[in-house]
């Protein structure tokens, strides 16, 4: 293979409301963090869990949607890719940061629970990110319209 690739896919639960923030250009940037939990046995069967938080990173008309609809808790799938940035903190020391630049994101869980598609608002006022709704019931998602 002759090629690179640098892609991402989490799924977890947002640790804060998204930030929304506009560039001197005028650019719509948000960030967020998002923790992703796995849990396994150990040899003497206990279970041991451990959390892992990413800092996401979203630009454009998702930085607005993602701010205007993500809350912390709620579930979410983001896709993107993995970007390095260098910064000097407070102390005048230089630091790398990673983040994950967001290309995509899907609201997961229970409408009534915050998540699918965002209630409140027009049909007008969101803009997937996602593959699109499921055609039947006018866009509505069923769990009958899950394929698992």
């Amino acid at each position: 293979m002759s090629g690179s690739l640098n892609k991402v896919m989490l799924i977890g639960n947002l640790g804060r409301d998204p930030e929304l923030k506009m560039t001197p250009s005028g650019q719509a940037l948000a960030r967020f963090s998002v923790a992703t939990t796995e849990t396994w046995k150990n040899p003497q069967g206990e279970k041991q869990t451990k959390t892992e938080w990413h800092n996401i990173v979203v630009w454009g008309k998702q930085a607005e949607i993602a701010e205007k609809y993500l809350r912390k808790g709620k579930q979410v799938l983001i896709e993107g890719r993995i970007q390095y940035r260098e910064y000097t903190d407070q102390a005048g020391v230089k630091k790398t940061a990673c983040d994950i630049r967001c290309d995509n994101f899907v609201m997961l869980g229970r409408m009534e629970d915050g998540g699918g598609r965002p209630s409140g608002g027009g049909a007008d006022d969101y803009e997937p990110t996602g593959a699109p709704a499921p055609a039947s019931a006018g866009g509505q998602v069923y769990d009958d319209d899950i394929p698992f």
